[in-house]
């Protein structure tokens, strides 16, 4: 009776993490903090955007926040994780490699290169139009349309 107990849970409870995670927002999976991330953990499977400011009462960072609240699905669907880094003195990893000047917001493509570096706040449709132009977006999209 343990076995059949024990094999039924083991089906049961991946299925409940699943769930779990369909029920975190969008955005709680979307939107992280820099802290020690690694912009190598996103190769070749998301591309990133990193906000970074001052402090999270920068204007300029909590505008472009917002900007990307709105659209969090286009973004998705495009494999976006955005990194938010509004803490200087820490000096994450992220912080290190980019050297961000104040406020900055940086997409890399899904190979790792910086494609964009703006000082001021990029609205989602202007960052889709730029992911969109990618190379390896084109094939997504591409691969897409004939059903690979």
């Amino acid at each position: 009776m343990r076995y059949i107990l024990a094999l039924v849970l083991a089906g049961i409870l991946p299925h409940l993490a699943d769930a779990a995670d369909a029920a975190e927002p969008v955005e709680a999976q979307i939107i992280r903090p820099a802290g020690d991330a690694s912009l190598e953990d996103f190769v070749w499977i998301n591309r990133v955007i990193v906000v970074f400011g001052d402090s999270e009462a920068d204007p300029r960072f909590t505008e472009q926040i917002e900007l990307l609240n709105r659209g969090l699905d286009e973004l998705a669907e495009r494999d976006v994780i955005i990194l938010t880094d509004s803490d200087p003195a820490a000096m994450s990893p992220i912080r290190e490699k980019l050297r961000p000047r104040g406020f900055m917001m940086v997409l890399l493509g899904k190979d790792g290169q910086v494609y964009l570096r703006k000082p001021f706040p990029w609205d989602v449709r202007e960052i889709s139009r730029s992911i969109d132009k990618m190379p390896l977006r084109q094939r997504e999209i591409r691969d897409r349309r004939s059903g690979g």
